[in-house]
């Protein structure tokens, strides 16, 4: 296959076109404190309240197409700025809430924090004047409260006061963690977040994934023993599902070259394995999650014998295998990744790219069919627009600075 869709202009198009209907729906999801979950047909329901990981999202989002050239998103960075600096930060204890003044839960969770400082990164890269300072009281929290220097990775989350820490440990935090901490690294030119980036791809991938078949590990108690029975009777959890989780096996992969790039470009040591264990992670999420149960798609959750467990179709999994694929692709250059990348849109624009009514279905049942059973409505924008971003750009520096190139 000599032709491939990253080097060719109509679909170079086609992602813009995309990217640009997205960005369009997603719009409306401002609110006074931030941005809410829109609903099916892109409204926002009665008595919406902001959340912080979908203002994050967004204020990065915006961001992103702001460098992008597209009008009408700066003030639309600027607001998540200022949500992110009032009603959604803590004034008293520092640190950031699920949602205004610590509505529905005050606990800090390392997650959340994460993507605040994605966000913040992203905007200091458009230009945003408040956004220094945000990205400043981002790294405190994250220094002081959640990076474990003996761990070499996060620690999960804290009560309002940080004073009683969670019992867990898990790897989708330190997932958006490195993702997190490679932006940093590129907006503050400090490598100490490249280092420690790597810290935790060697605990989580290079040594718990890659000695057993790259399943990856999602959770943990404090002292990182694996605990294979977590959420067996809540499996569909949307955040701490039980057994694997194949769309998170694709964002490791994507990460663990975007992380290999990133130490290229610094100059610094790059760890043995990345490249093998990103090949792994993606092979084995293939072999296991697509079309498994009969029907095309991938399935969101896998037991400890690779068998399916929740069958729905996630919008946000194929989005990260979509983009794992041009990302891999662009790395080795070989057929199968361009095979991969045209079956996943393909099925994308067959299935999840809701043309009636905007965006994209968020969930789809095991035949196909939308569905709610884990994410009800249309409330994300990140994983998606970033799908349709990443095959356009280089493996580094980070999307945000990519951009700004």
């Amino acid at each position: 296959m000599t032709h491939r869709w990253l080097d060719s202009p109509t679909h170079h198009a086609w992602l813009t076109q995309e990217s640009l209907r997205l960005l369009d729906f997603a719009r409306a999801a401002r609110l006074p404190q931030g941005f809410g979950n829109l609903d099916d047909d892109g409204r926002l329901p009665r008595g919406a309240l902001a959340e912080t990981m979908n203002t994050a999202r967004m204020t990065h989002s915006f961001a992103l197409a702001h460098l992008q050239g597209v009008p009408g998103c700066l003030h639309l960075v600027e607001h998540g700025v200022a949500a992110l600096q009032g009603p959604l930060r803590d004034a008293e204890h520092g640190g950031w809430f699920a949602h205004p003044e610590g509505q529905g839960g005050s606990g800090k969770a390392a997650y959340l924090h994460a993507f605040v400082a994605l966000a913040a990164s992203s905007a200091v890269m458009a230009g945003v004047a408040a956004a220094p300072a945000l990205l400043g009281q981002a790294i405190e929290v994250i220094q002081s409260r959640f990076w474990s220097e003996e761990e070499g990775a996060l620690r999960e989350s804290f009560s309002r006061d940080w004073q009683q820490p969670e019992a867990y440990r898990g790897a989708n935090s330190n997932m958006h963690g490195v993702e997190a901490f490679l932006a940093l690294a590129d907006v503050t030119g400090n490598p100490l977040w490249l280092e420690r980036a790597v810290r935790m791809v060697e605990r989580l991938i290079l040594g718990q994934a890659a000695n057993d078949g790259f399943r990856v590990t999602e959770h943990f108690d404090p002292h990182w023993q694996a605990l294979p029975d977590y959420n067996r009777d809540n499996p569909a959890d949307g955040f701490r599902p039980y057994g694997t989780t194949p769309g998170h096996a694709f964002e490791w992969a994507r990460l663990l070259l975007h992380l290999e790039a990133a130490l290229l470009r610094a100059e610094m040591p790059v760890p043995k394995g990345l490249l093998t264990a990103a090949r792994g992670l993606f092979d084995s999420a293939c072999r296991h999650a697509w079309h498994v149960d009969g029907a095309p798609g991938l399935v969101y959750t896998l037991d400890w014998r690779d068998r399916p467990v929740v069958r729905e179709r996630l919008h946000w999994v194929h989005a990260e295998a979509c983009a794992t694929a041009a990302v891999l692709l662009r790395r080795t250059g070989e057929a199968q990744y361009e095979r991969w990348y045209r079956c996943f849109w393909d099925f994308i624009g067959a299935h999840f790219i809701d043309r009636a009514h905007g965006s994209w279905h968020h969930e789809l049942d095991p035949t196909n069919q939308p569905s709610a059973r884990i994410w009800g409505g249309k409330p994300d924008l990140y994983h998606a627009y970033q799908a349709l971003l990443l095959p356009r750009l280089p493996l580094a520096p980070s999307v945000a600075c990519a951009l700004a190139l």
